[in-house]
This record gives structure tokens, sequence and C-alpha cells, in this order.
């Protein structure tokens, strides 16, 4: 079979070039080797597949159904060849990714899309949800975390910190009382992400100063998006995402409350399977997030 493939590639070269001779000079070979090549393949078939002047080459009926065939092999085994090659050097795949739902609202969307362009053959499949998915039941490569790490056997990466604010709307923190320090805000209506919203709330001043309160909120909701839609309407106080706030704090809808008091930023880490190639996707993407500034 190997030889018959042979016969066939030269065959083709010869028609090609018109010529025993002009496929001899591409394929590096002697006339007189690749006309008998072409001579053993007839002889194997049992039909003639040129017609042999002293001035050019023809095909027969068999001959030009066998180029055509030889030529739709080569090119399906040169394209797989090709591929393979930029496989070589271009990773190529799929990862799948769960994050949280509000990251989607961040500059982190921007640093996945960057991978997307840099690495086109490798397929994502990104679950945005507020629902902290199981890294291994739920098939995932990596999950993106937001908060205290949890125990667990997989592997993690501090990828970037996200800083927290405090806000209200204009029209509600203009009807409450001028706050001094975080206890006056004990009775303010508070707005709460579940379901971290039983630990107390930590603040901190340049000066050193610190201070906690538990406050009893009204509302709670499990996406920090809906949350901050709701304290932008005049619910009450949110802490969310500086990315969510940024730009009504700049035009002076919402108002960054106690603003001389800060936050704890909240961590934002990867996670994988402790077994993961170093070498693979998950890595690749991994450094990639790594290196971005958010």
């Amino acid at each position: 079979m190997i030889d018959r493939l042979r016969q066939m590639a030269i065959f083709a070269k010869t028609i090609d070039h018109g010529s025993f001779r002009g496929a001899a000079r591409e394929l590096r070979l002697s006339p007189s080797v690749v006309s008998h090549h072409t001579s053993q393949l007839e002889e194997s078939l049992g039909v003639a597949l040129i017609y042999r002047s002293t001035r050019k080459l023809t095909l027969t009926p068999e001959g030009h159904r066998l180029l055509a065939a030889t030529h739709k092999m080569l090119e399906a085994v040169e394209g797989e060849l090709a591929d393979l090659s930029v496989s070589a050097t271009a990773p190529s795949g799929e990862l799948r990714v769960t994050i949280p739902s509000v990251l989607s609202h961040s500059p982190f969307t921007e640093h996945i899309a960057a991978f997307s362009k840099a690495y086109p053959r490798i397929r994502l499949h990104l679950d945005f949800s507020d629902t902290r998915r199981a890294l291994i039941d739920d098939g995932f490569d990596i999950a993106i975390r937001m908060g205290p790490k949890a125990k667990s056997s997989a592997t993690s990466r501090k990828l970037f910190s996200v800083k927290r604010k405090l806000v209200a709307s204009a029209e509600y923190h203009s009807s409450q009382p001028v706050p001094a320090d975080p206890k006056d805000l004990i009775g303010w209506d508070w707005l709460a992400l579940t379901p971290v919203h039983s630990a107390p709330i930590a603040f901190s001043k340049a000066s050193g100063n610190r201070e906690s309160i538990k406050p009893e909120p009204q509302v709670f909701a499990n996406d920090a998006q809906a949350l901050y839609r709701l304290a932008r309407a005049g619910a009450g106080l949110a802490i969310v995402p500086d990315f969510l706030a940024d730009a009504d704090l700049a035009s002076g809808l919402m108002q960054n409350v106690l603003h001389d008091w800060e936050l704890n930023a909240i961590e934002v880490f990867a996670v994988w399977p402790a077994n993961a190639p170093k070498h693979g996707l998950v890595h690749l993407l991994l450094d990639a997030l790594t290196q971005q500034k958010t």
C-alpha cells in the first residue's frame, strides 16, 4: 500500500509538470525512476494511465479519474500536516471556566477577550454565575472565585484584588444625617449580598483607626449588579466593587459614603485541579490572567 501511494504521488507530480523530467527535478529523482514508478502503477492497476509521445504526456480516461482522486488525497494529507504543524506552535482545545457574574461588568472580560484573540484555536466556555459551581463535579477546568479561600484539594492562585466602596444614591444620602464614623450608619437602610452578609463590616482609615459594625440589612440579594441597582434607585446603602459604581460616582448620581474610611479589598483568585498539566491550556490561561492588572 505504501508503494502504491508513493507511485500515485509521483504520477500526479508527473502530470502537474507535464513531463517525467519536470517531476524528477522537483522530487530529486532521475527521470527514469519517475517513469518506472508510473509504469509500475499502470501495471499494478492493469490499465494505461498515460499516452506517451515524444512531445507530451496525455492522460487516458482512467488517468483522469486517478489524477482527480490522487489530488484530493494529497490535498487532504497536506492540509492535515499543515494543521498539525500549526498545532505544535499554536495551542488548541477547549477550556471551561466558571466566573462570578459581577466580573462580567469589569475589565476582567477584556482580559479574557485578549486571551481569546491571542489564541484563536482555543474555545472558551464561560459560565458567568453567582452560584458557586463545583470545579470537578460540574466539569470545569478553572473556577474564578471572589472572597476568602475555601479549603480544597485544588490548587489556587491570586489573580488580583477588587476595591469595594460603600455607596448610596445622592438622594438617599442627602436624606440622612451626615455620618462621622461607621457607627453612625447603623440606623441606615442596608442592602446586603447573600450569603456573605453575616460577617461584620470592617472599616479602616489611613491614620490606622479601625472600626467594625454589623448592621441588620433590610434587603438581601444574591446578585451584586442587582444590589447596586437597588442602591442606585435609592433603597439604601450597598457595598459593591468599585468598577460598578465609578461612573455614577463621577457623575454625582451616587455618593461614596464615609469616603475617608476604607473597606477591605476582596481577593479574586483562580482554582484548578492539582493534576492539571503544567504546560497545558489551564496554565496558559492562568499565566495570561496573572499578568493583567484589573
